[in-house]
């Protein structure tokens, strides 16, 4: 399992990008990334169904990292405006040290570009199983090898919480955080 942008190590493990792909479209990512408008996002000590009221065209649920905690994405009007409501409620949240609102609407007009450049590097299946940041189960031959799969990965929500529970929910399993 990998966190957003982790699932690409994830993808490399398992030979479904080569290490030179998988750095390749890492950085055609950043790049694309950065022609994009400016955003912000915001984590939040909430679960999702209740996170759900504060979303609207330009704030996205961005991350599910957990059962209460869950990542906001949009514009900083949009994100200075949840901030502001919930702290008047007394709701924990914290703004992320990022320049743009990832996994929001904000980045869709990347999204053509990047598609393209995974079709043209043509993922493989998979040698060995990893879970999906989109669905938080384990990712199948088709959604690996599917450059759209890849558009949907940047775009969508993470659901990186239900990812851990599956794991979790095998006490046989070891598992070993690997971070920078």
């Amino acid at each position: 399992i990998g966190h957003s942008i982790g699932e690409y190590v994830a993808a490399c493990l398992a030979d479904v990008f080569s290490l030179e792909d998988a750095l390749h479209l890492v950085s055609m990512r950043g790049r694309l990334l950065q022609r994009m408008e400016s955003g912000a996002m915001l984590a939040v000590m909430l679960p999702e169904a209740e996170i759900t009221p504060y979303l609207n065209v330009d704030c996205d649920l961005a991350a599910v990292n957990g059962p209460e905690l869950c990542v906001l994405s949009g514009s900083l009007t949009a994100i200075e405006t949840v901030e502001g409501s919930l702290e008047s409620k007394g709701i924990a949240s914290r703004r992320l040290h990022v320049s743009h609102a990832f996994h929001s609407a904000m980045i869709e007009p990347m999204l053509p570009s990047f598609i393209d450049m995974v079709g043209k590097i043509g993922p493989r299946r998979p040698k060995i199983a990893f879970l999906s940041n989109l669905s938080g189960d384990w990712i199948t031959p088709q959604e690996a090898t599917d450059p759209g799969y890849w558009g949907r990965h940047l775009r969508g929500t993470v659901r990186f919480g239900d990812g851990l529970h599956e794991l979790l929910s095998n006490p046989a399993r070891i598992l070993l955080e690997v971070g920078p």
